[in-house]
Parts: C-alpha cells; sequence; structure tokens
C-alpha cells in the first residue's frame, strides 16, 4: 500500500513539473555592474534551489560544530546516567544471587556515579533504593552498625519530604523485619508504630507485627493480629487454623491459675472457644490446676455437638473428659451413653464413658469399657494405665486381690 500511494505522489510531482516547467520561454537577467547575465526561468529556479539548499546546509554544519561542546556534555551525562542505572541493577542481582558483598559494592559504585551526574543528583528514589540495597547487602553480612548507618542516612532524606512516603514506609518495613530478625522485638514494634495506619493494616506489616508479638510471647496479642491477617487472606485457610490454634493454646499454656485461665479463656474470639483443640487444652490446664469441674464446664458446649464433630475434635473432647472425670455429676451420664449410642466403636469415647461410670462407682457399666481401654493400642499410654489402675480399684472392691494384683502389673508395664 506505501508503494502505491509513493508511486501516485511520484506521477502527480511530474505531472506539476512538466506543467510548470514544460514551456521554458521566460527569461531572468541578472545585471551587476557592467556586467549582464540572462538565464532561463527553469536554470534560475535550479540554481536558487541548489543556493537554498547550499545555505541551509551550511548552516546546519555551522550549527551542529557550535553545538559540539554541548552535545559532549550531554553524551557524557547520559554515560553516567547509564553507567549508575547499571551499577544499580547489578547490585540488584547480585543481591538476589546471595552475593552480598558483591552487591552492597555495586550499590556505593551507583551512588558514586549518582554523585557525578548532574541528573540524578536531585533523584531521591535512586538513592534510596541504592542505600536500601546496600544495607540489604550489609544486613546479610551481619555488618549492623553499616547496616544502620545507611538506614539512617536514607530516613534523614525522605523525613519528611513531600511525594518520599512511598520510600519512607519501605526503609520502616524493611529496617522492622531486620530488627525482629535481630530478635530485638521492641525495637521493630517501635518502627511500626511510626507508619502510617493505612500502611500499619497491610499484609506485611501484620506478618512483622505478629512476629514480633510471638517473639514477645505474648500469644493474646498475636492471636489478634492473625485474625486480622486471616480476614485479609495472609494465610490460607488451613493454615490460618492451625496457627489461631496453636497461639490459644500458647495463651492457655501461659496462665499458672484459674483466674488468669479464665480471662485468657473470655480475651478467646468466639470461633477459637468453639475449636475442640482449644477446649480441650482449656479443659486439661483447669484439671492440672484442681479445678476439673470448670474443665468441664468448658467442655459441655462442644460435648452436646460431639455427633456432629469430626473424628479428630471427638478424640480431643474425650480424652480431655477421661482427664476431668474425678468428680463428674450425672448430668453428665445422659451425654456420654447418646456419644456412644452413635460412636461406640471409638476408643476415646469408650475410655471417656469408662472413666465417668467408674467414677461414679457403676461398676458394671464401667468394667467393659475399661477393659477396652486397656487394650486400645491407639490410645495414650497414661490413659492405658488409668483404665487398669481403675480396673484393679474395682477389682479390690469386689475383693478379687488377684486380679487386682493382676492389672498393677500391666499398668506398671506400660511405658
Amino acid at each position: 500500500m506505501r508503494s502505491v500511494i509513493w508511486l501516485v505522489l511520484l506521477f502527480t510531482a511530474a505531472v506539476v513539473t512538466a506543467t510548470v516547467l514544460g514551456r521554458n520561454d521566460a527569461l531572468v537577467s541578472v545585471f551587476y555592474g557592467t556586467w549582464r547575465v540572462d538565464f532561463s526561468l527553469n536554470l534560475f529556479l535550479l540554481i536558487l534551489l541548489a543556493v537554498v539548499f547550499i545555505v541551509f546546509a551550511g548552516l546546519q554544519a555551522a550549527q551542529s560544530l557550535l553545538s559540539l561542546p554541548t552535545r559532549a556534555r550531554e553524551w557524557r551525562e547520559q554515560k553516567r546516567e547509564r553507567a549508575a542505572g547499571a551499577a544499580l541493577r547489578e547490585a540488584l542481582a547480585e543481591l538476589f544471587a546471595a552475593r552480598y558483598a558483591r552487591a552492597q559494592r555495586a550499590a556505593q559504585r551507583a551512588l558514586d556515579l549518582q554523585s557525578l551526574s548532574n541528573g540524578l543528583r536531585g533523584d531521591l528514589q535512586f538513592t534510596v533504593l541504592a542505600e536500601m540495597v546496600a544495607a540489604a547487602g550489609l544486613h546479610r553480612l551481619q555488618d549492623k552498625r553499616a547496616r544502620d548507618e545507611r538506614v539512617n542516612a536514607a530516613l534523614a532524606l525522605v523525613r519528611g519530604r513531600i511525594g518520599s512516603s512511598t520510600a519512607f514506609d519501605g526503609l520502616q518495613l524493611l529496617s522492622a523485619e531486620w530488627a525482629l530478625e535481630d530478635r530485638d522485638a521492641e525495637r521493630g514494634l517501635a518502627l511500626l508504630a511510626e507508619l502510617p495506619p493505612g500502611v500499619a493494616r497491610r499484609t506485611q506489616a501484620l506478618r512483622l507485627k505478629l512476629q514480633a508479638a510471638r517473639q514477645q510471647r505474648r500469644p493474646l496479642d498475636a492471636l489478634q493480629t492473625a485474625r486480622l491477617l486471616a480476614k485479609h487472606q495472609g494465610f490460607s485457610a488451613p493454615a490460618a487454623q492451625s496457627l489461631l490454634r496453636s497461639l490459644a493454646i500458647e495463651a492457655i499454656d501461659q496462665a499458672f491459675d484459674l483466674d488468669q485461665l479464665r480471662r485468657v479463656w473470655s480475651n478467646l474470639d468466639a470461633d477459637d472457644r468453639r475449636d475442640a483443640f482449644v477446649v480441650a487444652r482449656a479443659a486439661r490446664r483447669a484439671q492440672s490446676m484442681g479445678h476439673a469441674a470448670q474443665g468441664r464446664t468448658w467442655l459441655q458446649p462442644s460435648w452436646d455437638a460431639i455427633a456432629t464433630a469430626g473424628a479428630d475434635d471427638r478424640r480431643e473432647l474425650a480424652l480431655a473428659l477421661v482427664d476431668c472425670a474425678p468428680g463428674v455429676g450425672s448430668d453428665w451420664l445422659p451425654r456420654i451413653e447418646a456419644a456412644l449410642s452413635v460412636h461406640g466403636h471409638e476408643p476415646a469415647l469408650v475410655a471417656a464413658a469408662g472413666m465417668a461410670f467408674a467414677d461414679r462407682q457403676l461398676w458394671g457399666k464401667a468394667r467393659r469399657p475399661l477393659e477396652q481401654t486397656a487394650s486400645a493400642s491407639t490410645l495414650p499410654p497414661p490413659v492405658r494405665r488409668q483404665a487398669l489402675r481403675c480396673l484393679a480399684a474395682i477389682a479390690r472392691e469386689e475383693g478379687h486381690e488377684e486380679h487386682a494384683h493382676s492389672y498393677d502389673q500391666r499398668a506398671a508395664a506400660i511405658d
């Protein structure tokens, strides 16, 4: 298509030239002193065009010659800028390749070239990025003093500067991350506290807050931050559930009396209080403090829905009830029998039933579940040992000392 257009233009120019210059009747005379020169009109026009072209070319050549120093300076400036950019790219590549000393040297070379370039000298983003790369390399080399000097120099440049909020946020987040890697949770939290509210709610900032809370062994604060991360999809659903569960259990384990345990329980989220593993740990913790009744109180809501719970949840709840069986009331018997009617094949539920019946001195109903518990290899050894001791106690109540002695020997043989 382009060739066709050029061909049409060429024919048009030929027609115009033939029309204008086809007849050569005119004459141009040039007088200079006593001289007279006659030209045909066509020749005069050609000479005029040639003169104009020569003058224009001469002016262009003169302008190029006069601007040569300026263009040389611009070329040198562009060369410095390209070299500085190449050095910064090299620093990033070396950093990602775990060549930290080379990355630090390349970043310093980029800063040196920037200082020689008029175009880059005022580029704040370039300076901050180079300082961050150099600081990252120094951090990996465990040169904390030089790293902090780099960070402080960059912060001094961007603090309070208009349009530098992104650089400031990046420096603060990176500094907080390095502080946490140095196990300095207080400094990390102080750096995160300087962030604007919107930045403090970003996923990376929440991750760092979670890490700092865990380093300071403050599971309740970590639990609150983890919930925000889970809400913002900072973790996958299984990972979020596992993390929340572990933090809730850690908070429960840090309680050393019943009042502390109750405060921790009240501070847990409703979802955490419905988690069978968390409920079981709280019940066991209460029982270890001598308050089995409180443990059964926390177990009751989950136990009432045990028929619809998962197999792992049922196991945890049943084993927690085994520990909290001493002093169990008669109101628990219908609940236990209802669970047995649905999931009577599960060893943990059988163990819970046997311990509850034995505590209520229902020897006839307790004997068979306890025997099944004692022979269930999937149950924890302490549960099987406790079942054998209950069987020994029942045998002594019935006057069968030989059977009781046999049960005691079997209990002692369990590792």
